[in-house]
């Protein structure tokens, strides 16, 4: 076992676990159009890392749309990137490497994101990775999403475990803003465009790839 005071590990899935950016990009890009709006990149910047829910209000928000309700476009997006995720859904490089290190420090594993419960499922089945979870929460059953830290204290306290003890990855500013605040150990391991974000760099280690997490990281974060 390694010698390590962390006890649990917690993974973000979008963008982390499984290549899911470009798939989850084409689904609001195609939903919203039918609507009436152009998903830019700074609309994109703002809706990483929230859930479902919060985007297509804060995109009501931003241009109020007659039609479908806001459930029912939810629904919409939730019903195409599972049939995305099925159809063309691959697993992000390093991730067997990740969990086998913390398996190997016998910490508890688990899945935080901000998707739907749905999605997550679809995710973890149709990529073969359910096994290697301890626990899989989603933040659909939180009051806020990320960057508001109560996925992962939730995890936290489901693990009986103390949000110190725990070291979380993630890809997303406000993933690793949610991280920091629930106190807990960050590897963020970020898309090149946003290394240099202010909220990525306070995170404890950050890595071009989960390729790159080893035993020597995880005593040192420890």
């Amino acid at each position: 076992m390694i010698r390590t005071m962390i006890r649990a590990a917690i993974f973000d899935m979008d963008g982390l676990l499984i290549d899911s950016e470009p798939l989850w990009k084409r689904t609001n890009y195609e939903t919203f159009k039918t609507l009436g709006i152009e998903i830019t990149a700074e609309l994109r910047h703002n809706m990483m890392g929230r859930t479902s829910a919060e985007n297509v209000a804060y995109l009501y928000g931003q241009h109020p749309w007659k039609g479908p309700s806001l459930e029912e476009v939810e629904t919409m997006i939730r019903d195409e990137i599972i049939r995305l995720v099925k159809a063309e859904g691959t697993l992000k490089p390093g991730v067997h490497q990740a969990l086998s290190v913390c398996k190997k420090a016998e910490l508890s594993v688990a899945i935080a994101s901000s998707s739907n419960q749905v999605i997550i499922d679809a995710v973890v089945d149709t990529l073969e990775i359910r096994e290697h979870f301890d626990h899989i929460y989603s933040a659909q059953f939180e009051p806020y999403g990320k960057p508001h830290p109560g996925v992962f204290i939730k995890v936290a306290k489901h693990f009986k475990v103390r949000p110190e003890d725990c070291l979380v990855f993630e890809d997303s500013p406000s993933g690793v803003l949610a991280a920091k605040s629930a106190r807990m150990v960050c590897v963020a391991v970020p898309e090149p465009s946003a290394k240099d974000n202010p909220f990525v760099q306070t995170a404890d280690v950050i890595l071009d790839s989960l390729e790159q997490f080893d035993t020597e990281i995880l005593k040192n974060l420890g």
